[in-house]
């Protein structure tokens, strides 16, 4: 297939504090550079986007050297942590902003719902707003007026199409917004993570939009999200930022490992909050000889130890969650916080292969949790000859229930 987003040696660079360089003498220095075609002096020094350290330079790159291309009709999921460079990278690509360095190559036209109000003009009416978007992106009103009932019906906001969208909630703006991108006719619709502002039964009809369009009709997709179902549902391709650079572009099962391989807390939490009245001081993961680990065999029993701050006070319960690669919430247990320490068994043969995490709460029922650590301890699940291993990679569940055939 052809490409239809060609994307070479992007970089984007940001100035932090306040701007300007400070100096005539620095800006006569830029200003010479550029119209000499060489590159800005000031943004040698420049530093990788990291948000946890505090850097040495006042000009951060928010993306670094970013290459890829981009097929007609596939599905890109676009992953990473808070702050990796996602959202510059589709800003970029729908021309809201434009790189510091590099060139990007676009056929077609682009919707893009980047966050809620994109596009939307607040003091006109929906109505006008969908036949507004529609001109933006060159079509005919005859063209817009044959897709208009077919935007408000999915929208769902039929009730409020003739008010102006100021008035609309952000849940409204957001079902319009994506009605409006997703049939109007682009050849590439780029969404952001604003489809979390709505319900999860809108969502679902989001997605499924979206699968049609990119399976059906051949338009080209990328969908940034944190949550891993919805990219591992809708997405054949992903993209894995870190830093502001491109760490893995592959398939999506594998993006979506590689990025939880990278989380920073396998098989162990300390609390970084001391001031508690109580909470976890730690949280282990250990095999049945009694040793750190966060890679187990189907067949192995995983051992969680827990360690409080304070025991022995009325009522406190600990309750452990187990997550899968999701995050969605899959078997719990609970006990009373009696003691220093807890030590939980989790029987083998209990969960299929896949990567896990724990979220831990510490609680009195009916009052607001003392400690919740949620997404901690991630954990792996081999399969070493269970009788579902000759499934090779077909996802058969979870949990290995106890069922008897008759």
């Amino acid at each position: 297939m052809d490409s239809v987003i060609k994307v070479e040696n992007i970089s984007k660079a940001y100035q932090l504090g306040d701007f300007g360089t400070g100096t005539i003498s620095r800006d006569l220095e830029r200003f010479f550079a550029r119209i000499r075609g060489k590159e800005d002096p000031f943004l040698k020094i420049g530093e990788v986007n990291d948000r946890a350290t505090k850097g040495v330079s006042d000009v951060v790159w928010s993306l670094k050297d970013i290459n890829f291309e981009v097929e007609q009709g596939d599905a890109i999921g676009i992953i990473g942590r808070n702050g990796a460079g996602k959202s510059t990278l589709l800003k970029i690509l729908s021309r809201v902003t434009s790189p510091t360095v590099g060139s990007i190559k676009v056929k077609g036209r682009i919707a893009s719902l980047l966050e809620v109000g994109t596009g939307f003009h607040p003091e006109l009416t929906g109505k006008e707003n969908i036949f507004l978007n529609g001109a933006i992106l060159g079509m005919r009103k005859s063209e817009i007026k044959r897709k208009f009932d077919e935007i408000v019906d999915f929208s769902g906001v039929d009730r409020y199409i003739d008010t102006p969208v100021k008035r609309y909630s952000s849940g409204m703006y957001v079902r319009l917004a994506f009605a409006v991108a997703a049939h109007l006719e682009s050849e590439i619709l780029i969404v952001d993570e604003v489809l979390a502002v709505g319900d999860a039964e809108f969502q679902k009809k989001c997605l499924g939009k979206m699968g049609e369009i990119s399976k059906n009709e051949g338009r080209t997709i990328l969908f940034v999200s944190h949550n891993m179902g919805s990219v591992s549902q809708l997405c054949r391709n992903g993209i894995l930022m870190a830093n502001g650079m491109l760490r893995y572009s592959g398939d999506i099962q594998n993006t979506i490992s590689n990025y939880l391989s990278s989380q920073s807390n396998e098989g162990f939490y300390s609390s970084p909050d001391k001031a508690k009245e109580v909470f976890f001081r730690e949280i282990n993961l250990l095999d049945a000889n009694g040793q750190p680990n966060s890679s187990f065999y189907i067949s192995d029993d995983i051992y969680i130890r827990l360690q409080f701050s304070a025991y022995k006070l009325p009522n406190y319960r600990a309750l452990i969650i187990i997550l899968d690669k999701y995050k969605n919430r899959i078997s719990s247990t609970e006990a009373v916080i009696d003691q220093e320490f807890l030590n939980v068994k989790l029987d083998g043969q209990f969960l299929t292969r896949g990567n896990y995490s724990l979220t831990c709460i510490i609680y009195i029922p009916g009052i607001a949790p003392f400690d919740f650590v949620e997404d901690c301890c991630n954990f792996e699940v081999i399969d070493n000859g269970s009788p579902f291993a000759h499934l090779a990679d077909f996802d058969y569940g979870n949990i290995f229930g106890p069922f008897t055939w008759i």
